[in-house]
């Protein structure tokens, strides 16, 4: 029997690649004492943003730098947002929370919109780099450039509107469709780089329906057009706000042409006029609309609905109609 290829110090070939997370951390971790108090909002910045690198890659789309620690034996969520919307005018957003669970309800959210005033200093480099300085250290933030991302022209059908990429916390990236006809939202999933997920069918004998093992997502494959479309979300990941609580929080932000979302929004609800900005933000107010056009799943076999969408008797309009769930109140 030959034997296996081994590399440096006698392991395995592409062993050194792998990168564990080890138990022994994790408790050592969970056990300690944090260095600042959780409470103190300045403090928690300060601690986390002294732990960053001299550069950083914001892969969310709607510009979210995500982060997590523990704190008490509890585990916070929290993220640095360069928004589209104020970042030219030296804001920082900075947020952190309790994880939430399953079995309690305790809050303990922590926001902060940091500027000059706060001793925080946030320049644009170019394009869509960022410097932010506090307490004498840099950090450059590196947006996700996605600006020459366009959808395969047999991913869009006619009457359908490209919004813009969308690149997900989960690590999958879609596009956004609006369908003008419909009126309807669409994120499509973009294959053109490795899925980094593995799509399993729901049901052996429909392929069309299938769900990531890793993230939860389920797709249906279009029969007018070659792509998948998002048709659902496993809603305890939306419980929990995780990172697999779907694309509704990742809209292009920084590639929106002028007013294409907005008009898209107020062609599907006009009650929204003057009320919403160009992103979708709600005007004078927090929040912003949610695009979210997939159903929230409880368990898979909820997902099998969508097996009727197989039927050959529904026309294109019937297709359609089956695979965008009802409208959320």
């Amino acid at each position: 029997m030959a034997a296996a290829a081994l590399g440096a110090a006698g392991l395995p070939a592409g062993a050194a690649s792998l990168e564990p997370v080890f138990n022994e951390a994790f408790i050592e971790t969970v056990r300690g004492e944090a260095a600042f108090d959780v409470g103190d909002e300045m403090a928690t910045f300060g601690a986390v943003f002294g732990a960053l690198p001299e550069a950083v890659k914001v892969y969310p789309t709607e510009n979210y730098y995500y982060f997590s620690f523990y704190a008490g034996g509890v585990e916070y969520g929290g993220n640095l947002r360069l928004d589209a919307a104020d970042r030219d005018d030296g804001v920082l957003h900075f947020a952190y929370y309790r994880k939430p669970q399953p079995w309690t309800d305790r809050a303990g959210a922590h926001y902060r919109q940091l500027t000059a005033a706060d001793g925080v200093r946030v320049e644009r480099e170019r394009g869509l780099a960022y410097r932010v300085t506090y307490g004498g250290k840099s950090v450059v933030f590196r947006l996700n450039d996605l600006s020459d991302v366009t959808p395969p022209d047999d991913a869009v059908r006619a009457g359908e509107t490209f919004l813009g990429p969308v690149f997900d916390e989960s690590g999958l990236a879609f596009y956004l469709l609006f369908d003008t006809g419909r009126r309807e939202f669409m994120f499509v999933l973009d294959e053109r780089e490795r899925v980094a997920d593995e799509l399993v069918r729901v049901r052996e004998e429909h392929p069309a329906l299938t769900v990531g093992e890793r993230t939860g997502f389920a797709f249906y494959e279009d029969r007018h057009a070659r792509r998948k479309i998002l048709v659902g979300v496993e809603a305890g990941n939306v419980a929990l706000n995780n990172y697999h609580d779907g694309p509704f929080d990742q809209l292009p932000d920084n590639f929106v042409r002028g007013e294409e979302l907005r008009e898209a929004i107020l062609a599907k609800h006009p009650d929204l006029q003057g009320e919403i900005d160009r992103f979708g933000g709600f005007v004078g107010s927090e929040g912003r609309f949610l695009v979210n056009p997939y159903v929230h799943y409880g368990r898979r076999g909820e997902l099998e609905a969508f097996l009727r969408c197989a039927d050959p008797a529904l026309d294109e309009e019937g297709f359609y109609r089956c695979v965008t769930p009802p409208a959320r109140e």
